[in-house]
């Protein structure tokens, strides 16, 4: 049976990397995957170049950047003229303890006085990017609560409009997350996958796709290297399928981990049309940041963040996607589209009886850490 373009490729590849990692670690060979009727074809390899003089670029400068205008200039200069944002909020149940060592032992969506750390990380980056932004208008979603579980997102707001600049999205965010159930399992492909359908919808304007979330894929704890989980596969998947699109994809790292799957595809999916996929983890910079002026610890969690999207803009230029006809084949696998809110939200909305203001009336600036429990706090359930 024909398989799905980019299945066969992007799991081969991947257990030629666990394959040559498992030896590097002195461990007994692991067994040789079924063969195929399919030639392997060597990876495009030819962006490395550029990819790595942009990051080195970056990393040795990094000192230099004390403040987010900085880190705004730096991509203006290296070739970011506009940009879209997407983002994707993690709610899996691991949220709950992910939070043990990295947030004081509380959920992750701990919403309190001081901004927790999906509110820190949004809203460092979406102040980065404002500026590229001609619109304003945000899309964003949720997934894996109980209503989507991994198979679809769910939308902020009615019928999937997107919220009118950051603080209104991160005014919804404080005001969903008490009657939103945590679930699972992960898989990011749901999220990617409305990601792609956002940006087709635009007339393909170049996209970037914030990412948050605690966790890595699930997986099963008795797969071995090499072996793959259906979220992962699925996952894996999309990322290939995103690279046809103007699409970049940030996820950023937040609580404990584990993150060691995150930074495999980071490294190690060379069947893309571009390496479109940047991994961040948001808990070690910001312990690297302990001391800093609040000012550069945001400036350098948004250069690590941001550090690749030149280049991959440039990219993009270059292979013609922006503005160019969607993928057919890809577009007609897609998975469903965003679910509207979930049923507690609609009725805390219809509750409330209220508009969406268009500014946050929390803070979203604080200290880095640990928040602030002395006063009286929404715990999600």
């Amino acid at each position: 049976m024909p398989q799905r373009p980019g299945d066969w490729q992007t799991v081969e590849h991947l257990q030629l990397y666990h394959r040559v990692a498992h030896r590097a670690r002195g461990l007994p060979p692991l067994p040789a995957p079924a063969k195929t009727h399919r030639t392997p074809q060597p990876p495009d390899t030819s962006h490395l170049a550029s990819r790595c003089r942009s990051t080195v670029q970056f990393r040795a400068i990094k000192d230099r950047f004390s403040r987010l205008e900085d880190v705004q200039n730096a991509l203006r200069t290296n070739g970011l003229e506009s940009s879209q944002l997407v983002v994707g909020i993690d709610f899996t149940k691991s949220n709950e303890w992910t939070g043990k060592y990295s947030f004081g032992g509380l959920s992750l969506h701990h919403v309190g006085q001081q901004p927790n750390p999906y509110e820190q990380a949004f809203s460092i980056i979406g102040r980065t990017l404002a500026p590229f932004d001609d619109d304003n208008l945000i899309p964003a979603y949720g997934f894996g609560d109980a209503s989507t579980h991994d198979t679809h997102v769910f939308s902020f707001l009615p019928n999937s409009q997107p919220s009118q600049g950051l603080d209104q999205v991160l005014w919804r965010y404080r005001s969903i997350v008490p009657h939103v159930k945590l679930s699972g399992p992960t898989s990011f492909a749901p999220l990617i996958h409305q990601a792609i359908r956002d940006t087709a919808a635009s007339g393909m304007q170049y996209h970037i796709l914030l990412l948050l979330a605690d966790g890595q894929v699930t997986r099963s704890v008795d797969m071995g290297p090499g072996e793959y989980s259906p979220p992962e596969r699925a996952t894996m998947d999309a990322i290939v399928a995103a690279s046809y699109f103007p699409l970049s994809i940030v996820m950023v790292g937040l609580g404990d981990g584990p993150f060691d799957t995150m930074r495999e595809f980071d490294d190690a999916l060379p069947t893309r049309r571009f390496d479109n996929f940047q991994f961040v983890d948001f808990t070690s910079l910001m312990r690297e940041a302990a001391g800093m002026p609040s000012a550069r610890a945001e400036a350098l969690f948004a250069l690590r963040a941001l550090m690749e999207i030149p280049d991959q803009y440039r990219t993009i230029m270059r292979l013609g996607l922006i503005g160019s006809t969607p993928n057919p084949s890809i577009m007609a696998r897609l998975m469903p589209p965003a679910l509207g809110p979930p049923p507690p939200v609609l009725a805390a909305d219809t509750a409330l009886s209220s508009g969406i203001p268009s500014s946050n009336p929390v803070a979203t600036h604080g200290s880095y850490g640990s928040p602030n429990v002395a006063h009286s706090e929404v715990i999600v359930c």
